[in-house]
């Protein structure tokens, strides 16, 4: 399973990265888009929606089940992955890249070091799951 070490991730298996402008780019992890398996619809959320911290936003379905992402800090809505709606399964083949869902603005940095977990916290946590 690849965890990057500049990402951050909530129990409920999101992840982000906090790019150089403060804009956080979230996705799912790659151990939740294999406990899923191959995605077939992707629905992300609405740009410019206010959400709080573990809001559900987004909703992503597999041949096995439909799943809710949620915010994983409180922020606003500044764009989503649009590539998605045709290619879901981007997210299975490139969880961490180009299977991005959304991006937040109006967060700050320290909000998300103080609410999620490091990489390798998130690990040892999925460890302890599996």
């Amino acid at each position: 399973m690849e965890t990057p070490g500049e990402l951050y991730f909530a129990s409920s298996h999101e992840w982000v990265r906090i790019e150089d402008d403060g804009t956080l780019t979230i996705g799912i992890s790659d151990f939740a888009q294999r406990e899923l398996g191959d995605l077939v619809f992707v629905e992300t959320p609405e740009i410019d929606a206010r959400v709080e911290a573990e809001q559900g936003i987004a909703v992503v379905e597999s041949v096995k089940a439909a799943s809710d992402i949620f915010a994983p800090v409180a922020g606003t809505v500044s764009d989503s992955n649009t590539a998605l709606a045709e290619s879901p399964e981007l997210v299975n083949t490139d969880p961490y890249g180009e299977g991005w869902i959304f991006k937040m603005t109006d967060v700050e940095a320290g909000d998300v070091v103080d609410a999620l977990m490091s990489a390798d916290d998130y690990d040892a946590r999925v460890s302890e799951d599996t």
